[in-house]
């Protein structure tokens, strides 16, 4: 498989929270020739399921989300121009300028971009000032609020970034939406590598919906599937940054992460502290296999697997990363052999995990027969 192809496929897919239907059907039909059978719940989660040989091996859910953050029309004034508000954590500083695609009523994207006052006419305390979102405005060239009606548009479509894919100099690429079309492509290298050695677990691939709105979609997957274990995909904090180097140890091309830690902590009390046992495979697996690789964690950031671990009895999670740059920027960078190691290390993880693997946090003698 082309990582590179199929990581451009799944960018260039527009897919705002809530309405995934354009990544779903790419991932679905990219991941489709490495499983047994795929399904679509409700909410609209890709489950796709390779079966284990041995049914009394813990079954695996792993998962990377389908959407990426955007934006809602909030209004639409009488001259055509179009407000927004955030559909996810939308940097304010970078919009001013900026293209986007916005989905009408009909599901089809029309192009758009975000205005900015004329350099010429701005006062020096404009030109260094970070309007919010709800001060700027969108231009699509529309001349009233009945052409923009007319084109599809209306209060509460969503809009994203417009997408792009660029390859730069090594194997690094940048992109809209790389946050987390690189973990789909993980999951889709994964499967492919257990489609040719088979593990013992019956392992899902999930690509999950509303990660970007509230983080919750990945858990209706989890409910249904019940698994015992679940490994996420998705991005961490590139620390090879001038702004960020003293902050993170990782850097791009060093492998995939490992990750210990995540703490939302702004009115959202949770994360994820992994399953011990689970992360100690992770990082036996990427010695044994060669597999470059680093350790993260982060206080300020959430996953899926903050709710995923609460689901049935409780599930053995752990979060593995691919370190990016510009984070829910258009400019979002990564290294194409961070995710290639990382569909790698998840599919060795999954391999091993054999009957005698302990899905407890722990257990006490006491608590014992003997």
């Amino acid at each position: 498989m082309n990582a590179e192809e199929v990581l451009k496929e799944l960018c260039l897919a527009p897919a705002p929270s809530g309405y995934e239907k354009r990544a779903a059907e790419v991932f679905s039909s990219r991941i489709r020739p490495f499983v047994d059978r795929i399904m679509l719940d409700r909410m609209g989660n890709v489950m796709a399921t390779l079966d284990g040989t041995d049914p009394e091996s813990p079954s695996v859910m792993m998962y990377a989300h389908l959407d990426q953050l955007g934006f809602i029309v909030r209004r639409i004034e009488p001259d055509g121009y179009i407000q927004l508000d955030r559909l996810g954590g939308i940097p304010e500083k970078v919009l001013p300028a900026l293209r986007l695609w916005i989905r009408t009523v009909h599901g089809d994207f029309i192009p758009g971009l975000i205005g900015n006052k004329a350099h010429h006419a701005a006062s020096a305390e404009e030109k260094y000032k970070v309007d919010m979102v709800t001060n700027l405005y969108v231009d699509i060239g529309a001349a009233s609020e009945q052409d923009v009606r007319a084109l599809g548009v209306d209060v509460g479509c969503p809009a994203i970034y417009e997408p792009s894919f660029q390859p730069l100099a090594g194997d690094k690429v940048s992109g809209t939406a790389l946050d987390d079309r690189g973990g789909l492509t993980a999951l889709i290298l994964a499967a492919e590598s257990l489609w040719e050695d088979r593990p013992s677990s019956t392992v899902h691939f999930v690509g999950t919906v509303w990660e970007e709105f509230n983080i919750r979609g990945a858990a209706f997957a989890a409910r249904r599937l019940k698994p015992e274990v679940a490994m996420g995909l998705d991005v961490v904090l590139a620390g090879d940054t001038p702004d960020l180097k003293t902050k993170y140890q990782n850097a791009l091309g060093k492998g995939p992460t490992i990750n210990f830690y995540n703490f939302h902590g702004r009115g959202t009390l949770n994360g994820l502290i992994p399953h011990e046992g689970l992360a100690r495979l992770a990082e036996e697996c990427a010695l044994r296999e060669n597999i470059p690789h680093q350790r993260f964690a982060s206080l300020g950031i959430i996953t899926e697997s903050a709710y995923v671990q609460m689901e049935n009895e409780g599930v053995a999670c752990l979060d593995l990363g691919y370190p990016a740059r510009y984070t829910h920027s258009p400019v979002e960078t990564c290294s194409l052999s961070d995710i290639k190691n990382l569909g790698l290390l998840a599919a060795a993880s999954a391999k091993a995990i054999t009957p005698e693997f302990s899905i407890n946090r722990y257990s006490i003698d006491c608590f014992s027969d003997s």
